[in-house]
């Protein structure tokens, strides 16, 4: 199915031709006649299934009909800085052909030049919640005109705590307009949101609610805390691992990994809030091209990464809730290459490896790494857990499937090796993601 039978002109197909896409993803093929036809739209899909320009494209089709306004006509919100810079990549691409006006407005940065593309007038504003509503409340910002509200990763942005003034936004927006929300997982949360913003709503669903994309391999490495970087830098060894993210739960844990790594002579970047604006570009800017293999991230850093090519993904700390493992590994396996998800468990967060097997409703492959010896002991149960914290309740040893649960591969004892040149992955080189 090409892009012209979606309903979509000339200008754009054209730019989609010369950014190299020919036919639409499914939840683009799905969402964007909705979308041209006016409806609120609901878009479940995970990340690396072109949601973005699910969003983009329509919305470039539907402004360009009618000449600009002062006053915005589109207002797309996002949870991060990454994301908002992504989405205006997409617009920027897809919108070369078209005299459409947008900005980007978030924080980290002067108010001063958005203030001035605001007032100037934009066609398209794409923002974070907090800068918006800082704008809003100096009345620097008019949605007289608002004619589209998109709501990007609208599960993340409740996780962040971004439902309070997404709340003030909507309010502030006319009450006839079309409401477009994007989300990974369509938990009660998300419908209880759709229910409150949207009107009638199409379900635009791809893939099983909530689950990993099926391109990825997912392995368990049970590791105690303490050899868990160790274990990094004989991963990151093996020059099979062309281009790896990171997960660290936190920002300060971000920086010691990305230390360990550089000493161990492994070039990498961080990327998380306390980094600048400036550095963020860069560090995301030196991954794509390759300068760096390896990134090291925090859950909401991440959430603005966008590219095509990311081999492996590496949970150095294992995430507490399911929705944020499915967010990490849909980084890799994308734009129909085959991708590896590693996940380092120690003994304290053998609960949260139970959790998401039940909400999978199936085992994870246990595997040990070829070659690792730990030269560090295995503590005791407490050890990995920081004083004061307490400890786990009890039953908190060895992680088992669900009864019924699949388990590919069998349980541990087995070894993990990197794929190697026999296991190329397809798909481009890395590039920006629709």
């Amino acid at each position: 199915m090409p892009f012209t039978s979606l309903g979509l002109g000339a200008k754009i197909t054209t730019a989609l031709t010369e950014q190299g896409y020919v036919e639409p993803t499914p939840i683009q093929a799905k969402a964007i006649p909705v979308i041209l036809e006016g409806r609120d739209i609901i878009g479940v899909a995970q990340t690396g299934t072109g949601k973005t320009a699910a969003f983009v494209l329509p919305l470039l089709e539907r402004l360009s009909a009618s000449p600009s306004q002062k006053h915005m006509r589109a207002l797309v919100v996002a949870p991060t800085r990454e994301l908002v810079a992504q989405i205006e990549e997409n617009i920027r691409a897809y919108g070369r052909h078209l005299q459409l006006r947008y900005a980007t407005i978030f924080g980290g940065v002067g108010e001063g030049p958005q203030i001035q593309a605001l007032h100037r007038g934009v066609d398209i504003a794409v923002a974070t919640p907090g800068r918006l509503l800082d704008l809003m409340q100096q009345r620097h910002v008019s949605f007289a005109n608002l004619q589209v509200l998109v709501l990007d990763e609208a599960d993340r942005m409740l996780d962040m705590g971004f439902l309070p003034p997404i709340r003030k936004i909507v309010a502030a927006t006319p009450t006839v307009r079309q409401t477009l929300l994007f989300s990974a997982t369509l938990s009660k949360e998300i419908e209880a949101v759709s229910k409150e913003f949207l009107k009638t709503p199409v379900l635009v669903e791809i893939g099983a609610r909530s689950t990993p994309v099926e391109a990825v391999a997912q392995w368990i490495v049970e590791v105690s805390q303490a050899a868990k970087v160790p274990a990094l830098v004989h991963l990151l060894k093996d020059a099979a691992l062309e281009s790896v993210l990171v997960f660290s739960r936190t920002k300060h844990g971000a920086d010691r990994i990305a230390r360990k790594l550089e000493d161990a002579g492994i070039r990498c970047a961080t990327l998380h809030s306390n980094r600048t604006q400036g550095q963020r570009i860069l560090a995301l800017k030196r991954f794509k091209s390759g300068e760096v293999r390896c990134l090291v991230a925090t859950d909401i850093a991440a959430r603005g990464i966008d590219v095509d090519g990311i081999s492996h993904v590496i949970n150095y700390d294992f995430p507490p809730q399911p929705e944020d493992y499915v967010h990490r590994i849909g980084r890799t396996g994308r734009a129909q290459a085959v991708g590896d998800a590693i996940s380092f468990v120690s003994h304290d967060e053998m609960d949260d490896l139970r959790r998401l097997e039940r909400f999978l409703g199936r085992g994870i492959t246990r595997r040990k790494l070829e070659g690792f010896v730990a030269n560090t002991p295995h503590p005791t149960p407490s050890a990995d857990r920081a004083p004061g914290t307490g400890h786990r309740p009890p039953g908190g040893g060895r992680s088992h499937a669900r009864p019924g649960g699949h388990r590919p591969g069998g349980a541990a004892g087995g070894s993990w090796r990197p794929r190697g040149p026999g296991g190329q992955r397809s798909g481009p080189p890395r590039r920006g993601r629709t």
